[in-house]
């Protein structure tokens, strides 16, 4: 379409300082002559667009038109750059492109290849397909409704007016006014399912205090995992990791005491404000027999007596 093409070429002016005609049109598949019938009607829309001469001539954006380079660095620009990208493949958004074809207009370092910096926010377990179902109801304030599963393991019907989307902790949450339980409620997306969208508009206004999202609420999940920290009352905890499961204990025990034996396995020692919490133990059971509590010995009775219990059920 024209419009889309001249929007395409007032980006590339942007970005180049002389582009010729028969490079222009060679690009868009078009004439030289449509070339300038559209560069005629860009500097109608009020862009300056100036025609050289000569052998190298072509046509450029005048200087003092573009955007002023030193607002921000190239290193700023890439950073922006890669996170856009990053977003836009999740929610395939027209307008990050557009906008990261912007940003490239003021990225003085002219380096189209790697910027140190990489960012995936997407994976099998992304849910990308209710990630945009729940952009467009916020963005069009229409609620939505899904069942959940809540931290006490409760399927529960929520009716939500959706207001903001987070990524935390390496998973996405929802941020949003629960008419069920006429609060303020965060929902992890992973515990959703049959979630739909409906042309109910919003009930409430939604003070700019809520608007902003929870900055200091975490997940019933991040409750669990701050019960790990030291306190008054802590007992101190000591595993053994076989070599099988270095890396996942790596990841899940990332914050402790580590200490490498000579047989290959791993040591960790740490303190537990509640052992009893779920977070602990079904962490220490999805390692199977890849991982041993050594320490206190209470805990090992306890992991006993959950084990054999399990036993039971398949005898």
């Amino acid at each position: 379409m024209k419009l889309e093409r001249l929007i395409s070429m007032i980006y590339m002016l942007l970005n180049n300082e002389i582009l010729s005609a028969s490079a222009l049109a060679e690009k868009y598949n078009v004439s030289q002559r449509t070339i300038y019938r559209d560069i005629d009607a860009i500097c109608a829309a009020g862009i300056p667009v100036v025609s050289y001469q000569g052998v190298n001539g072509g046509y450029g954006i005048m200087e003092q038109y573009k955007m002023d380079k030193s607002l921000l660095g190239s290193y700023d620009v890439s950073a922006l750059i890669t996170i856009l990208h990053s977003m836009s493949t999740v929610f395939e958004d027209e307008r990050a492109l557009d906008t990261i074809q912007r940003l490239q207009t003021i990225d003085r370092s002219g380096n189209t290849g790697p910027q140190g910096l990489s960012m995936d926010i997407g994976s099998w377990r992304t849910h990308n397909e209710s990630l945009r179902l729940l952009r467009g109801a916020i963005t069009n304030r229409q609620t939505v409704a899904f069942q959940y599963i809540s931290a006490k393991n409760e399927r529960i019907h929520r009716k939500v007016e959706p207001l903001r989307l987070m990524y935390k902790f390496g998973a996405w949450y929802l941020y949003g006014y629960c008419r069920t339980r006429q609060d303020y409620r965060e929902f992890r997306i992973s515990r959703m399912s049959e979630l739909t969208s409906s042309a109910e508009p919003f009930q409430r206004n939604h003070a700019e205090e809520h608007t902003q999202g929870p900055d200091r609420q975490a997940s019933s999940r991040d409750e669990e995992r701050r019960a790990w920290e030291s306190s008054p009352d802590a007992r101190e905890v000591v595993l053994h990791v076989s070599p099988n499961a270095l890396a996942r204990a790596m990841d899940q025990f990332y914050d402790v005491q580590r200490e490498f034996l000579e047989d290959g396995t791993l040591r960790l020692t740490f303190e537990v404000e509640q052992p009893e919490s779920w977070w602990f133990w079904s962490t220490l059971m999805s390692f199977g027999d890849d991982i041993e509590i050594i320490e206190p010995a209470e805990l090992r009775s306890m992991m006993k007596s959950k084990l054999q219990k399990m036993l039971q059920r398949y005898s």
